[in-house]
Order: structure tokens, then C-alpha cells, then sequence
């Protein structure tokens, strides 16, 4: 009979994600430790670890509060995350283009009138590895391509779901807010300024 075969790291924090997207609350970790394993079947040993790694690549949020860690993430995190890194990686491709240009442009210019030389020898490797470094550039953002102006065309068509999710969010943050002035006793200016809450937040119209 073989050997069942464990869960492997990507998996355990996919489902980890998961989670938080479908619960959209706030956790503390002995409550992660207890969830995950019934819902997620991920060890409660694991829970820690792969929190953590969540919260390292900023797709996890969490804030101290007294000498408790709450821990959250909702789904429109994981698309702005995608946005910021499809706006990153363009911006370094443009950049590299644009090496790329003023490097063409100095090889016509050493061309002109000029034989073979090792001036021309090391611009022309320079050049092949800017072109390397922008292929591969290309190849990250394919990556991407559920983040493309297309795709980000549709992500507008459903602003209004959208707004409506945040909305809800918003309720959620007001019901946290409420629930941390009665269990903590804090003011609530002191909960905007550690959670970094604006003091002007309100339901989208």
C-alpha cells in the first residue's frame, strides 16, 4: 500500500489563502491553528510557518494589537498585488528599452564608416544581454497576462460588484473597530493610527 503523500509547500499556502478570502475576517493564530487542519487540511504545526511566509510576501496582512497578532487578507489584495507587480515589471521592461534604443542608436553611429573594432565588440555584447535581460522580462510578463489591459478592461466592467465588496469590507473594518474598543478599551483615533485606518473612511456611494 503506498504511502499517502503530504501536502507540499504552494499547496499549503494556496489553501491558507484561501482561507482568509473566503472567511474574509481576522484571525489570531491559535485560531488559524485551529481551522486550517478541519477546513484546509493543513497541520496545525504548519500554521505558523505558513502564515508567515504569507505575510513575508505581503499577500497576508497582520498588526499587533496589546499582545495579540491578528492576521487578515481579503481578495482584493491579491489583485492589486498582481496590478503593483504587472505595473513593476513594465516599467523595468520600458527602462530596459530604452537602454536598448541608445545602444542601437550608438552601434549606427560606430557603423558609419567605421571597420570592426573592440569598442564595437563591447557594445554589441552589451547589447546582447540587454536584449537577453529584456526577453526575459517579456517571459515574467506573461506571467501576468490575467493582469493585462484586457483583463484589467473586465476588472472595470464589475466595479460595481466590486464596490459592493468593499462596502462589505468596510462593515468589516467598522465591526473590528467596534470590537477592539470594547475588548481593549482603545479609542478609536488610536486604532486608525495603528492600523493605518483614514480618519475620513466611509461606504463607497
Amino acid at each position: 500500500m503506498s504511502k499517502k503523500r503530504g501536502v507540499s509547500a504552494d499547496e499549503k499556502r494556496s489553501r491558507m489563502l484561501n482561507l482568509f478570502y473566503e472567511k474574509k475576517d481576522v484571525f489570531q493564530l491559535k485560531e488559524l491553528e485551529r481551522i486550517a487542519p478541519k477546513e484546509k487540511g493543513i497541520v496545525a504545526q504548519s500554521v505558523k510557518e505558513v502564515v508567515q511566509s504569507l505575510v513575508d510576501e505581503g499577500l497576508v496582512d497582520s498588526e499587533k494589537v496589546g499582545t495579540s497578532v491578528y492576521f487578515w487578507a481579503f481578495p482584493s489584495k491579491s489583485v492589486n498585488t498582481k496590478k503593483r507587480r504587472l505595473t513593476e515589471l513594465k516599467e523595468k521592461c520600458d527602462e530596459l528599452k530604452k537602454k536598448l534604443k541608445g545602444l542601437e542608436q550608438q552601434i549606427a553611429t560606430a557603423q558609419c564608416g567605421r571597420e570592426n573594432n573592440s569598442e564595437r565588440e563591447k557594445i554589441l555584447k552589451e547589447l546582447a544581454e540587454h536584449e537577453k535581460t529584456v526577453n526575459e522580462m517579456k517571459i515574467k510578463i506573461d506571467k501576468y497576462k490575467d493582469s493585462d489591459p484586457e483583463a484589467l478592461e473586465l476588472i472595470k466592467q464589475d466595479t460595481e460588484a466590486y464596490k459592493e465588496e468593499a462596502n462589505l469590507w468596510t462593515d468589516n473594518i467598522f465591526a473590528i473597530k467596534s470590537w477592539c474598543k470594547k475588548k481593549f478599551f482603545i479609542e478609536e483615533a488610536q486604532i486608525n493610527k495603528q492600523f493605518g485606518i483614514p480618519e475620513e473612511l466611509d461606504y463607497l456611494e
